[in-house]
């Protein structure tokens, strides 16, 4: 029960409910409890964690699976359910390797280098096997504290190692004794100040004049998505808005505001307001459906309008919502699993840059910016990041406080502002060190405008990504072990000559 409530607890640390402490506590709690099991009840208390920290966390999965998927109460509830359980083996793995590493290691480089260590690592594990789950990593609840200044060298990895290295020093302070407490407090006021110095870097420099940019939220509910009868409102609605701001430089939708392809738009709506953009000397990004016709395969994207549109087409796509796993076994058998544009393409990996205003951009579309590794690919070139999304499909659940916090991070890792724009909210501006400008209400239709600085410059994580933070980390899992067996090795033949010494024969000693 205990490893269930510092799972939960864990979730709390994040947005919307921000209770920092936990980010530590919920951690210790569980290095605690593992202290003295085997590694099978290591995996099963982890296990257990891991239900209480996802169960709580990305419970609004299920709003997605029975108010928008429209599947019925129980098989909502039973998908949801299979979802937290293959989420709660990570940290189940986590406690079986961390286990299963201690007998080779010393009791203190085990809590302060293989515990952090393992952690990170499937954390890091958890956000690229099976295309990737990323949320509730330990660095995004850190976004507003000083451990987040760890970002722009290392990444959101390197920032939950320190969090996770926290709280195995806490661990010490509660349960060693005095000597080692004091070391203990030390190594994590070093910890911390080092993290306070390495926020003092700046990493990046403005560049050309500020930009004005308006972010259209159309707050058009998720089910009229598909609703022919409630497209020519969903169009008159972002012509209307759009038009209410051409004195900016830049206006933005989100991801899908137009759900019918580009093609059935291009020259009755999309050309002419184009032309208009054109006219007020404003350039207009639309979230748009492109189908390419040859092939018939459809993309989400954001597509800047012109004389020659250019698009970017999202290349990491969400399973199940975006399209179906196995689906010659899957469709048909759930009405979620046959949703209207559920068999997206995904994007080449490989794309021109994207620029509109001007700007170069870094373009992700939605979940795409829950991954750092992939926002780089476009830096440093882009003196802005874009994120267009649609997080009508959770509804009023942690998930859009949760993405938003995850887009900050983005911001910090590059040195680089994000203009942020959604469906339904929140929509927001973030300056390049991961605090919010500002920001739209929930489920109003709204329009966000401010002026924004583009930047240039590149932090190391925009340099090498995660390959710094995950080499140091296996380091750690080779050399500790190693270190151990070495020195034990030492002691075991220490002894045998202290024992070979003592049963000298006595007919062979000399005589007093």
């Amino acid at each position: 029960m205990l490893a269930v409530l510092a799972g939960m607890g864990l979730t709390l640390a994040f947005a919307p409910i921000n209770w920092y402490p936990f980010a530590y506590i919920s951690p210790a709690l569980l290095f605690w409890l593992w202290r003295n099991a085997s590694p099978r009840q290591a995996a099963q208390l982890g296990f257990l964690f891991g239900l209480g920290q996802f169960g709580l966390g990305v419970s609004w999965v299920y709003v997605a699976i029975h108010d928008v998927g429209q599947s019925p109460i129980w098989l909502a509830t039973l998908l949801t359910l299979i979802f937290i359980t293959a989420l709660a083996c990570y940290p189940a793995l986590a406690g079986w390797l961390s286990l299963y590493l201690k007998k080779k290691s010393p009791p203190l480089l085990w809590v302060i280098g293989i515990l952090p260590a393992v952690w990170v690592l499937v954390e890091w594990l958890r956000g690229w096997l099976f295309s990737g789950f990323t949320w509730l990593q330990l660095g995004y609840s850190q976004i507003d504290l000083p451990l987040a200044s760890l970002a722009p060298w290392l990444g959101v990895y390197g920032v939950s190692w320190a969090v996770a290295l926290s709280a195995a020093l806490l661990l010490l302070i509660v349960t060693k004794t005095a000597s080692l407490r004091i070391g203990a407090m030390l190594g994590l006021l070093a910890l911390w100040g080092v993290a306070i110095l390495a926020g003092q870097v700046s990493w990046s420099e403005p560049v050309g004049k500020p930009l004005k940019v308006s972010l259209i939220q159309g707050n058009a509910p998720q089910m009229t998505k598909w609703d022919p009868a409630k497209l020519q409102f969903r169009l008159d609605l972002y012509a209307r808005l759009t038009r209410e701001h051409w004195d900016s430089d830049l206006i933005i939708w989100p991801e899908n505001s137009l759900t019918t392809f580009y093609h059935t738009l291009d020259e009755t709506y999309l050309t002419p307001l184009a032309k208009e953009a054109r006219q007020h000397n404003s350039v207009l990004v639309v979230g748009v459906p492109v189908m390419d016709l040859e092939t018939n395969r459809y993309y989400t994207t954001l597509t800047v309008l012109g004389e020659k549109p250019q698009s970017y087409r999202k290349r990491h796509l969400v399973p199940f919502g975006e399209f179906i796993p196995l689906q010659f076994i899957l469709r048909g058998l759930v009405g979620f699993f046959d949703l209207p544009m559920s068999a997206f393409s995904p994007g080449e990996a490989e794309q021109p840059q994207f620029i509109a205003a001007g700007q170069p951009l870094a373009p992700t579309v939605c979940y795409e910016d829950a991954f750092g590794e992939e926002v780089i690919d476009f830096l440093p070139e882009a003196t802005l990041l874009v994120n267009g999304s649609n997080n009508a499909w959770y509804g009023d659940s942690f998930a859009p406080h949760q993405h938003l916090q995850i887009s900050r991070m983005r911001s910090l890792e590059t040195s680089r502002p994000l203009l942020r724009v959604t469906t339904n909210g929140i929509s927001a501006f973030v300056d390049h060190r991961g605090k919010i400008i500002s920001r739209s209400p929930q489920f109003e239709t709204f329009v966000l405008s401010d002026v924004i600085q583009p930047r240039k410059g590149a932090t190391l994580y925009v340099l090498s990504g995660n390959y710094p933070i995950v080499i140091l980390l296996f380091a750690l899992l080779l050399v500790i072990p190693l270190y151990g067996e070495r020195k034990r090795g030492k002691v075991k033949n220490g002894d045998d000559r202290t024992i070979r010494a003592d049963v000298t024969p006595a007919a062979t000693r000399a005589e007093p």
